[in-house]
């Protein structure tokens, strides 16, 4: 039978597929950016047929969106399994700043993609449904950590979550992103590991220092 009138996978392997898609098109998006991912590279390095990617995403940017919209539901769902809510203010605080810097080392592909959506302009995370809803419980959760420990005369007043959630992604973020070439500015090597470790430990004092009174 011809490749292009291959028979849809059965409802039992319908997820199974979606996955597989998901994760080669993370790959490639990861490494060839939005303009120059191919869908035929994906459904190749998915094992499936080119077809079953339009059957189950649409086109290349609704394709894009959904690995976007993983992405960030990835790294919710690890966040949530830290379970902030349980810890002592201050450890909260220090587990979401080490957790996201290791975090970001551990996933390259989060900031290529953010990257590569960041030159469009947002456009496909602003036909997103989910994306806001996703986000809120993280804000929640830390403005919850943050009146804890003010109510217990450890955190200084009014601190915006939101503010201090992106003051510590993009910290993380920045040095990663831009690793090699402040690495040939600075003329050393920013991620070998004691780099990478008093990276963190700057970053850490640096949070500290402005929630704590």
């Amino acid at each position: 039978m011809a490749a292009s009138t291959a028979p849809l996978p059965r409802t039992r392997d319908a997820d199974k597929s979606q996955q597989a898609i998901l994760q080669a098109a993370m790959e490639e998006f990861a490494q060839h950016g939005h303009a120059g991912a191919r869908i035929d590279r994906i459904a190749e390095q998915a094992g499936v047929n080119k077809r079953l990617i339009y059957y189950y995403f649409g086109n290349k940017d609704d394709l894009f969106l959904a690995v976007l919209e993983r992405t960030y539901a990835d790294i919710r769902a690890a966040e949530q399994a830290l379970h902030l809510d349980a810890m002592d203010p201050v450890e909260a605080v220090r587990q979401l700043v080490s957790f996201t810097w290791h975090y970001y080392l551990d996933h390259p592909e989060f900031i290529t993609l953010l990257n590569s959506e960041n030159l469009h302009q947002a456009v496909h995370l602003k036909q997103s449904a989910r994306i806001q809803e996703m986000n809120s419980p993280l804000v929640q959760l830390l403005a919850d950590v943050l009146e804890r420990g003010r109510r217990e005369g450890l955190f200084r007043d009014g601190i915006d979550p939101i503010q201090l959630y992106i003051s510590i992604a993009s910290i993380c973020y920045f040095y990663l992103s831009n690793n090699p070439t402040l690495s040939v500015i600075f003329g050393r090597d920013l991620r070998a590991p004691k780099a990478l470790a008093q990276r963190l430990s700057h970053i850490t004092e640096l949070v500290l220092g402005y929630v704590l009174r």
